[in-house]
C-alpha cells in the first residue's frame, strides 16, 4: 500500500482513518500494539517514533533503561480489519532513544540484519520463505493450575472424543484420529471458517495459494501463505496469526498455534519452504540429487549440522517436544530426502521448475518467534555454503521400517526444550556473523526460556503423574 510516511499520511486521511494501530512484536513472540488517534499521527511519528516502557516488555530492558521508541515502516501499513473505528495498522522497529540505533533485542531488527548478512556475502541477495503454519480451532478451552489443581479442557464439535456425547441432537461426522486430512463437509466442519479467514487475509494484501483441514480431528487446520522474503515473510505470519485468532473469536471459536495441544493425535508443525536468489535468479536449481544445486546441497548440510541449536528457536516452547517424539510421524531424525516427509528436510518434487526449487524444513512449529526463526535458518544454511557442508547421503528409505541399528546411525533431534537450550548454549557461533544475532540476544534467550519456561514446567505435578503415581 504505503511507501513512504507521505504516503500513509495521504491514506489516512483519503480513507476517513480515525485511528493507527502501532504493533510490534515482542521476545517470546507474541504482537503488541498501542493507538493513536490520527489527530495526532503526522509525518513527525515516522522520524521521531513513539516512545513506550521498556521494562514492561518480556525479555526487554531493566527498569532503570526502560525508555524505547517504536519506529513505524510505512510499508506495512494496512487497515486492521478487527476494530470498530477505522484503524490503520503499522508494524514497527525498535530503537534505542538515544543512539537511535536498532535494539539488538527486536526480532524485527534481528531477521532485517540476517537479510543484509546474506547480501553482504555475495551468496545472494534474497531469501525466501513460504512457511505453512498449521492450527487447531476449538469451541471450548479451559485451563488453571493451583496449588491444589491441575487440568486442561479443548473441545471442539469435530472432535473424536464426543462421538457419544448428546449434543441434542448430536449429528455425527466428526474426523477420526489421524483422519482429518481432506475430507468434504459435513465432516470437515470448519471450512467456512477458514474460507473466512483466507478473504479477510487477501484484504489485507496476503496472497493464499490454498487451505484445507488437517489430520486431527478437533479443528486441526491448514492455510498457506506465497512465499516472500524473508522479513516480509515474517510480518504477513504475524498478521496472519492475528487475522486467524480474531475471526474464529468473532464466530465464538478459539485458534491455537500451541503444537500439542491434543493427546493422541497430531500436533501442528510449521514446515517453512525456503530457497536464496541472486540478481531474480534461483540458487537451488541444479543437476545434483533431487534436482538440486551443490549451493542448496550445501545450505542443507548447514542445517543438519545445527539442527539440535536452530530447535531452541524454531521448536521454542516446552510443548513443541510433546510433538517432536521419536518412533512417531514427527521429523524428529536429522536427515534429508526427495518426496520423504519422515525426513527432517524434504526437497518437494511437485515441480521441476527452476524457480520452484527449494528445501522444506519440517520441524519447526508455529509457537515460535517467526523473526528470530527464519534468521536463524538463514544463518545455519549461510554457514553450510560457507564452509561446503556435506549433507551426507539422502534418506529415501521409510524410516519407520528401518532396523535399530539402522535407526540408530540417523542423528536426532532434541528430545527436550532443556536439551535444545544446552545445544544453542554449545553452538551458536553461527549466529553471530555480521552481528545478526548478538552473545546478548542468545543469552537472553536461554536465560528467559529456562526461568519463565522450562523452571514452571518442572516444578509442577501435572494430571498425567497423578495417574500414574498416585497409588505407587
Amino acid at each position: 500500500m504505503a511507501k513512504t510516511a507521505q504516503d500513509v499520511i495521504k491514506f489516512i486521511k483519503d480513507n476517513k482513518v480515525e485511528m493507527v494501530d502501532l504493533k510490534f512484536m515482542d521476545f517470546p513472540g507474541v504482537w503488541q500494539h498501542t493507538g493513536k488517534p490520527v489527530s495526532e499521527v503526522d509525518e513527525g511519528l515516522f522520524a521521531e517514533g513513539q516512545g513506550f516502557d521498556g521494562s514492561s516488555i518480556r525479555g526487554w530492558q531493566p527498569i532503570h533503561a526502560s525508555d524505547m521508541l517504536l519506529m513505524p515502516d510505512p510499508s506495512t501499513a494496512v487497515i486492521d480489519p478487527f476494530y470498530e473505528r477505522k484503524t490503520l495498522s503499522l508494524v514497527c522497529n525498535i530503537l534505542d532513544p538515544i543512539t537511535r540505533e536498532g535494539y539488538s533485542r527486536d526480532p524485527r531488527y534481528i531477521a532485517q540484519k540476517a537479510e543484509a548478512y546474506l547480501k553482504s556475502t555475495g551468496i545472494g541477495d534474497t531469501a525466501y520463505f513460504g512457511p505453512e503454519a498449521e492450527f487447531f480451532i476449538f469451541d471450548d478451552v479451559r485451563y488453571n493450575t493451583a496449588q491444589g489443581h491441575s487440568f486442561y479442557f479443548v473441545d471442539s464439535v469435530e472432535a473424536q472424543w464426543n462421538t457419544g456425547k448428546d449434543e441434542k441432537p448430536n449429528l455425527g461426522y466428526k474426523p477420526r484420529y489421524k483422519e482429518g486430512y481432506f475430507p468434504v463437509p459435513p465432516t470437515d466442519a470448519t471450512a467456512d471458517i477458514r474460507a473466512e479467514m483466507c478473504k479477510v487475509m487477501e484484504d489485507c494484501g496476503i496472497r493464499v495459494e490454498t487451505q484445507h483441514h488437517e489430520v486431527a480431528t478437533a479443528g486441526q487446520a491448514e492455510i498457506d501463505m506465497r512465499f516472500a522474503p524473508l522479513v516480509e515473510m515474517a510480518d504477513k505470519l504475524n498478521l496472519f496469526k492475528y487475522i486467524i485468532r480474531n475471526v474464529a473469536k468473532k464466530r465464538n471459536k478459539s485458534a491455537t498455534f500451541m503444537p500439542k495441544p491434543i493427546q493422541g493425535d497430531n500436533g501442528s508443525g510449521m514446515h517453512c519452504h525456503q530457497s536464496i536468489w541472486k540478481d531474480g535468479k534461483p540458487l537451488f536449481a541444479g543437476n545434483g540429487y533431487g534436482g538440486m544445486s551443490e549451493t542448496a546441497l550445501h545450505y542443507i548440510g548447514g542445517i543438519l549440522k545445527h539442527a539440535k541449536a536452530l530447535a531452541a528457536i524454531v521448536a521454542p516452547t516446552t510443548n513443541s517436544y510433546k510433538r517432536l517424539v521419536p518412533g512417531f510421524e514427527a521429523p524428529v531424525n536429522l536427515a534429508y530426502s526427495s518426496r520423504n516427509r519422515s525426513a527432517a528436510i524434504r526437497i518437494p518434487m511437485y515441480s521441476a521448475s527452476p524457480k520452484q526449487k527449494r528445501i522444506e524444513v519440517r520441524f519447526p512449529d508455529p509457537s515460535c518467534n517467526a523473526y528470530m526463526a527464519f534468521a536463524a535458518m538463514l544463518m545455519a544454511g549461510l554457514d553450510g555454503i560457507q564452509n561446503k557442508i556435506n549433507p551426507g547421503n539422502p534418506l529415501d528409505k521409510d524410516i519407520y521400517g528401518l532396523s535399530p541399528e539402522e535407526l540408530s546411525e540417523i542423528p536426532a533431534l532434541p528430545g527436550s526444550l532443556d536439551e535444545s537450550l544446552k545445544a544453542l548454549e554449545a553452538d551458536h557461533e553461527f549466529l553471530l556473523k555480521g552481528d545478526v544475532f548478538t552473545d546478548d540476544v542468545i543469552e537472553t534467550w536461554i536465560e528467559y526460556k529456562r526461568e519463565k519456561e522450562l523452571d514452571p514446567v518442572r516444578k509442577a505435578p501435572s494430571p498425567v503423574e497423578f495417574a500414574l503415581y498416585y497409588d505407587i
